[in-house]
């Protein structure tokens, strides 16, 4: 949904309301109390075991593939090194669970082995073959040098802030058992500068509650790092997230193509087919009243006559409601405006389009405008709607605008719902913007490809 920031989310969008979670209020700015949020402290823990993780993950990773190509020569070193293979997987595993629990970072679980044939050479063979595998090996090399500048600035810009804020509580260990006044700054064989007098304590603790306000902030611009790290070379590939999401529109489409047969199927058994059976028998009646009673029979036919305009005109609607020819014939300016004519309420139309669109595209433009202008007949309550279509670059923009009564939710009813999908099967968008009390806005894009020549 087209919303402002955390509409249908309980949050305000004004400025200065800053939430936690479960809405609750935060009077405090970001940068102060960012030193003692749980989100600080995890960010922390993550830094804190990567290094000794990432020392395990380089020994193993390091260790079995030396070993593995050092047994080249002999058949055991594919199998060691796929076993290193295998072992960078799981170690995958286990790192995105780090990163789900500590970062928040849900990324989704690679594409799986693709066994072409059973049996131990066969699981060989795919995880040789795996990118997957390959990733999560480059991540166990990689994981160690920037682990050692991760643990380095944070341990570092944590343990001075920390101890500089809180020098005004411990500064008189020095004097009691170090022997010296304070913290030293300088000193050589002749003089000594030490941080002993309540000015520069308090300016010392400034000093740290500076750094302390900024650690926070130091580790999260470092785990943004680890983050690109584990979604680039832990999680799917492109080409395997695409697959799925092909895979996704391509369940859509057929799920739509069967409910449109369905659709077909009932309304010509329900309509136009019984309609035509009733027909028969009323002409098959007439026929045999006809010596006997001509009148009768004459009416009879009249009948008829009336249930076949009746019956026709139903084929036309649904002929209309697969494809209707005055798009074919004349693009989806007449035809959407054929369409306004039968709203319920005034429809303006305007479609600036210097050519047409593909076929294909066209037809799910024309449908998904028509189906959005049943909704505002039989929804809205509106006294005035709009449509508008226009090409951004590589986009088709559609756009339907109506001064109801608004409430419009993609998350409830299956009519935006299901419209959405359909949109979503093709690479589309459709957003909704209907706040209470109206006006609502509708929003869809499609994918621009250009006609070829019909």
């Amino acid at each position: 949904m087209a919303t402002e920031y955390g509409q249908g989310y309980g949050l305000p969008t004004g400025p200065g309301h800053a939430r936690g979670v479960g809405g609750r209020r935060h009077r405090m700015p970001a940068a102060l109390r960012a030193p003692v949020e749980g989100r600080a402290w995890r960010e922390l823990a993550y830094v804190l075991l990567s290094l000794p993780i990432s020392i395990l993950l380089f020994t193993y990773a390091v260790t079995m593939v030396s070993l593995g190509a050092g047994l080249l020569v002999t058949f055991l070193g594919v199998p060691v090194l796929a076993a290193a293979l295998a072992g960078c997987r799981g170690i995958g595993s286990v790192e995105r669970a780090r990163a789900r629990g500590l970062l928040g970072l849900d990324v989704g679980e690679p594409e799986p082995l693709r066994l072409k044939r059973q049996g131990f050479m066969g699981w060989i063979g795919a995880v040789l073959k795996s990118g997957t595998s390959w990733r999560a090996l480059l991540y166990s090399v990689l994981q160690l040098p920037w682990a050692v500048l991760s643990f380095t600035v944070t341990v570092t810009f944590w343990s001075v802030g920390w101890t500089l804020l809180t020098y005004p509580l411990w500064f008189w260990v020095l004097p009691t058992y170090a022997d010296q006044d304070g913290i030293q700054l300088y000193g050589d064989e002749q003089r000594a500068i030490y941080l002993d007098n309540p000015f520069e304590i308090a300016v010392t603790a400034g000093v740290g509650l500076l750094f302390t306000l900024a650690t926070p902030w130091i580790v999260r611009a470092l785990t943004t790092v680890d983050r690109v790290m584990v979604h680039g070379l832990l999680g799917p590939s492109r080409l395997a997230t695409r697959v799925v999401e092909l895979e996704s529109d391509r369940g859509v489409v057929v799920d739509t193509a069967a409910a449109d047969l369905r659709r077909i199927e009932r309304d010509l058994h329900d309509g136009a087919q019984a309609r035509l059976v009733n027909l028969a028998m009323d002409l098959g009646l007439a026929k045999e009243k006809l010596r006997e009673d001509p009148q009768a029979a004459a009416r009879m036919v009249d009948e008829a006559h009336g249930e076949v305009k009746t019956a026709l005109q139903e084929l036309r609607d649904l002929a209309r409601g697969i494809h209707p020819a005055v798009l074919t014939d004349r693009g989806l300016d007449a035809a959407l405006s054929a369409v306004a004519s039968r709203c319920t309420v005034p429809v303006q139309v305007e479609v600036d389009l210097s050519e047409r669109p593909a076929p294909a595209i066209e037809g799910i433009a024309y449908f998904t405008v028509s189906e959005l202008l049943q909704n505002v007949s039989k929804h809205s309550r509106a006294t005035l709607a709009a449509v508008e279509v226009w090409r951004s670059e590589d986009r088709l923009m559609l756009q339907v605008v109506d001064n109801g009564v608004g409430g419009a939710n993609l998350s409830r009813g299956a009519g935006l719902a299901g419209l959405a999908e359909r949109l979503d099967a093709v690479d589309g968008i459709l957003v909704v913007d209907s706040p209470a009390g109206g006006p609502t806005r509708v929003t869809a894009e499609l994918p621009w490809r250009a006609e070829r020549a019909r």
